[in-house]
């Protein structure tokens, strides 16, 4: 099973690869921009007043805006790119031609700004937000290694009986269970393996059964991240921003509430949501694929657990992690803290070996250290307050701007990586946010702002292309892209406004 999983993971990474057009196009609009910006007066773009670094800030914001979007490269080595540049030109340890302070010998210069430490530009390499998604990948590798996840996706599957419609919420709900502790892309593919003799079985008879059966897994495994903060990479950029000290303080600067979000916190407010967002795409996959009279669906998953004391560490370093990271309020463990306990109780037992490092997903975790890095320019720069100074932000329509996020954000997931969208756009939010002050508050304020953002990254799933799992799913040939584009359509725009309405109504009580 692990082999049919990397053949599908590497078809869509693949897939995703830029072309060599691409790649020149969209490296040459990136530098014209970089240097342009660079060498214009900040007035011009509504900022005057910046110093150096901060208008460096804005070029590298922008470059990378252009490279996520433009996937002229893969979106980790933009991230990358970010933080390499940084170090070079806006960090304590820059080159010396960045380094020197032109106001020193020119009055009428642009001023140098403060310097931001090198160390802490670094540092987003191994963000506590990075440490708690290696220890996801960890605990989904020691998983798969002992055959406890097929294990557990037959004991969780078993329940649902034969007839179509129950298999189908079968299907859903157990994908999502998995997508909300391990790699939706890990969850797709490993699901698909187990549907994969279903679809071969049924019969040609008109009947649209398969084509629910087979967006259950992305639909499942997109939705089911929403749950916890680890489930997809842009709710682990908005809880890094919330738990940001430097957020909190502005926040509290500006008299408005924190925005300290623990696991609990943000699981209470958004499993039930993607519960009912689970419960609206089922009943749209019915209603648009509906089975033949009287089909039944025999479920047969081969593999199981390994035998041995493996099994058990691995078992009991599951649980004990999930118990953790949902008792961190009464426990004092911080849930970045939990995440390193499955990484040191698999290697002293033996059970992570070196070629399993292999596997964690690194690409992910240098994706998310780039976001971090652009947030950390914007706030120690000091841009972010210059922004939130300049731009009348508490005058904006508070229920405009959560929209306009959600729509924005949904947009660019649907054809970009949603860890790039997220790493774009939460940290220019967290400033907006703040920046509205009390408007904010009557729908919930910051934490309404950044969970519905993330969880509109999650919401797109219009297009193969959209996310690992609904190209895994397309390479089925049962999916057409118009029958994808319509599911992802409808499931995204109802649940995502019924969603909403919940979750301004939760978070303004």
């Amino acid at each position: 099973m692990s082999l049919r999983n990397n053949v599908l993971v590497r078809r869509y990474r693949d897939f995703r690869k830029p072309s060599n057009v691409k790649t020149v196009i969209g490296s040459l609009l990136a530098l014209i921009a970089y240097f342009g910006i660079l060498f214009m007066d900040p007035a011009t773009y509504g900022l005057p007043g910046l110093s150096l670094i901060e208008t460096r800030i804005v070029a590298i914001f922008v470059t990378a805006a252009i490279l996520w979007i433009s996937e002229a490269i893969p979106t980790w080595c933009t991230s990358v790119l970010i933080i390499v540049v940084m170090l070079l030109t806006v960090s304590d340890s820059s080159l010396w031609l960045f380094a020197n302070d032109p106001s020193l010998t020119d009055p009428s210069a642009q001023h140098l700004g403060t310097p931001i430490s090198y160390k802490s530009i670094m540092a987003t390499f191994a963000d506590p937000v990075v440490m708690l998604f290696m220890g996801g990948f960890v605990l989904a590798i020691g998983v798969e290694k002992v055959g406890l996840d097929v294990f557990m996706a037959k004991a969780l599957l078993a329940p649902f009986g034969n007839k179509p419609a129950f298999v189908l919420m079968g299907f859903i709900l157990v994908t999502a269970l998995f997508s909300a502790f391990i790699s939706n892309t890990a969850t797709a593919a490993m699901m698909l393996a187990f549907l994969a003799p279903v679809l071969r079985s049924l019969p040609d008879n008109g009947s649209k059964g398969k084509i629910a059966l087979a967006m259950a897994i992305p639909l499942g495994a997109n939705i089911g991240g929403i749950a916890t903060p680890i489930g997809t990479p842009p709710n682990g950029v908005a809880v890094k921003y919330l738990n940001d000290p430097d957020t909190i303080a502005r926040l509290e600067a500006a008299g408005l509430e924190s925005s300290q979000t623990s696991f609990l916190d943000w699981c209470s407010a958004m499993a039930p949501i993607t519960l009912l967002i689970l419960a609206i795409g089922w009943v749209a996959l019915m209603l648009l694929f509906p089975f033949g009279k009287g089909e039944k669906i025999e479920l047969k998953i081969d593999g199981g657990l390994k035998k041995g004391y493996k099994t058990w560490v691995v078992a009991i370093t599951f649980v004990l992690t999930i118990v953790l990271w949902f008792t961190g309020e009464w426990n004092g463990l911080n849930a970045n803290v939990v995440a390193l306990v499955p990484i040191c109780c698999l290697c002293l037992t033996g059970l992570l070996s070196k070629q399993d490092l292999e596997k964690i997903n690194w690409s992910v975790l240098w994706m998310v250290a780039g976001g971090f890095a652009l947030g950390l320019g914007f706030n120690k720069s000091g841009l972010a307050t210059d922004l939130v100074t300049a731009i009348p932000f508490a005058e904006w329509s508070p229920i405009v701007v959560l929209i306009s996020a959600g729509l924005i954000c949904w947009l660019l997931s649907n054809f970009i990586s949603n860890s790039a969208t997220a790493a774009l756009l939460i940290p220019i939010l967290c400033t907006v946010g703040i920046g509205m002050g009390e408007s904010l508050v009557a729908i919930g304020g910051l934490k309404t702002l950044l969970y519905g953002t993330a969880m509109a990254a999650s919401l797109a799933m219009t297009l193969p292309i959209s996310t690992p799992p609904n190209a895994i799913a397309s390479s089925t040939g049962i999916i057409s892209t118009f029958d994808m584009a319509k599911a992802g359509l409808i499931i995204g725009v109802i649940g995502g406004i019924i969603a909403y309405i919940i979750l301004i109504a939760a978070n303004a009580m």
